[in-house]
C-alpha cells in the first residue's frame, strides 16, 4: 500500500487534527476498548466516577500488558466485577498497577516506596461530541489549534440524530479520499449529478466546496432529481461536513481516520431536519431521515467503491477543467509537517477556483 513517504507529503508520517476513533455508544464505564490508529494501540474507556471519556496508550509501563485487551480471567477483573475500570482510573490485569485519566500511575498495591514517576502511559486529548469520540492527533504535542467538530443542531428537537454507519477498513492512503473534495469532472459519471454552479475555496484548515444541481443518486418520492445545494467543508484534514439543501435540509458528515500508514477507517452519518417540518421530530420523521442517510449512503459508496479498487495517484493527469486538484494537495501538506510552516502551505492556495468551464457558485 502507498504511504505518506510516497506521496511526499511531509515530515510526518501521521496528520495534525482531529480525528474520530468510536462511537460514543461503543464505550461504557464496564469495559475499555482497544483502539488502534495512527500505527498505535490504545485503551479507551469511560471513568466510572464522572462518566468522562479517557484515551491513553494502551501499554503499561511496567511490562507492556495491553490494558484494554480482552481479559476475564485476571483476578484484577474477576475482582473489579468484571472490569479493571476504577473510578476514572485503570488497574492493569497483569500486576495491578493503576493509572489515572492523566496516565499518571497513582497505585502499586504490593509496593510500599514512592512510585516512579516514569512509571505513566501518556493520555491524549479526547472530546465527545455528536455521538462521536474525537482525538487530537498532533506528532508534535501541540495544543489543538481548532474546536472539535459540533454542530447546534445536534441539540435542536427538530433534527433526527444519525446513526453512524461504519464502512470498516479502506486499505487507501487519504490523500485518494482529500483529492474528492476538489474533484469536479467525477460528478457526472459517478453521482449522476447536473452540476450547474460550482467552486472549491481555501481557508486556512479548511477546505471548501460548494455546488449544486440535480443529483440522480438522491432522488424525491415522484423519483424527480431536485436541485441540490451542498455546502461541503473539511475541517483539518480527517473530517468532512456538507450542508445539504433542496431536497430535506441535512448535514452530512464524513470521517476517516488513519490505521496504518497507507489505511484508513471511514465512517458515514447523516442529520436530517424533521421532513415534516415538526418542531419536535416524529417517528414519521425518523423513518424517513433513515431513508434519505441510507440513499446518502449509497451516493458516498459510489466513491468508496472505486478507492477500494484503485491504484495509488502519484502524478495524475489532471486538467484544468477537473478541478484544483493540485491546490488540494498542497493544503493537506500543512497537517504532514511541523505548524510553524502552515502558513507556507495556507498562503499557496488560500481563495477561490472554478475549473474552467464552468460557473462559481457563488455568481448570480
Amino acid at each position: 500500500m502507498a504511504t505518506t513517504q510516497d506521496y511526499r507529503l511531509g515530515d510526518y508520517t501521521f496528520p495534525r487534527g482531529w480525528f474520530m476513533i468510536a462511537t460514543a455508544e461503543e464505550i461504557n464505564t464496564h469495559k475499555p476498548l482497544a483502539v488502534r490508529f495512527f500505527g498505535r494501540d490504545f485503551a479507551l474507556y469511560r471513568g466510572r466516577a464522572t462518566g468522562r471519556v479517557v484515551l491513553l496508550d494502551a501499554y503499561c509501563p511496567h511490562m507492556k500488558t495491553h490494558l484494554a485487551a480482552e481479559n476475564d480471567t485476571s483476578y484484577v477483573i474477576i475482582d473489579g466485577g468484571g472490569t479493571n475500570i476504577e473510578g476514572d482510573s485503570i488497574r492493569c490485569p497483569y500486576h495491578a498497577w493503576r493509572f489515572g485519566p492523566d496516565g499518571q500511575c497513582d497505585d502499586i498495591p504490593y509496593h510500599d516506596g514512592p512510585i516512579p514517576k516514569t512509571a505513566c502511559i501518556k493520555a491524549w486529548p479526547v472530546a465527545e461530541s455528536m455521538g462521536a469520540i474525537w482525538i487530537w492527533h498532533d506528532p508534535e504535542n501541540g495544543d489543538p489549534e481548532w474546536d472539535h467538530p459540533s454542530l447546534p443542531q445536534w441539540d435542536d428537537k427538530a433534527w433526527v440524530h444519525w446513526r453512524f454507519d461504519d464502512l470498516g477498513i479502506l486499505e487507501q492512503h487519504p490523500q485518494e479520499v482529500i483529492d474528492n473534495i476538489c474533484d469536479y469532472s467525477h460528478l457526472a459519471p459517478i453521482h449522476g449529478s447536473t452540476v450547474q454552479r460550482y467552486e472549491n475555496e481555501f481557508d486556512g484548515h479548511e477546505a471548501i466546496q460548494r455546488q449544486c444541481g440535480p443529483h440522480r443518486t438522491l432522488v424525491g418520492e415522484d423519483g424527480a432529481s431536485p436541485v441540490l445545494h451542498t455546502i461541503t467543508k473539511y475541517h483539518g484534514p480527517g473530517v468532512l461536513i456538507s450542508h445539504l439543501t433542496g431536497y430535506y435540509e441535512s448535514y452530512l458528515m464524513i470521517t476517516h481516520t488513519p490505521v496504518e500508514d497507507g489505511s484508513i477507517r471511514v465512517w458515514h452519518a447523516l442529520l436530517v431536519k424533521s421532513p415534516g417540518g415538526n418542531e419536535v421530530a416524529t417517528v414519521e420523521d425518523e423513518v424517513a431521515a433513515r431513508q434519505f442517510q441510507d440513499a446518502s449512503k449509497f451516493a458516498f459508496m459510489q466513491d468508496f467503491q472505486v478507492w477500494t479498487n484503485k491504484a495509488p495517484c502519484f502524478n495524475g493527469l489532471f486538467l484544468p477543467s477537473d478541478g484544483p486538484f493540485m491546490k488540494a494537495r498542497i493544503w493537506y501538506k500543512q497537517f504532514f509537517n511541523p505548524r510553524a510552516r502552515k502558513e507556507e502551505f495556507q498562503s499557496k492556495v488560500n481563495g477561490v477556483y472554478v475549473p474552467k468551464g464552468t460557473v462559481a457558485y457563488t455568481q448570480d
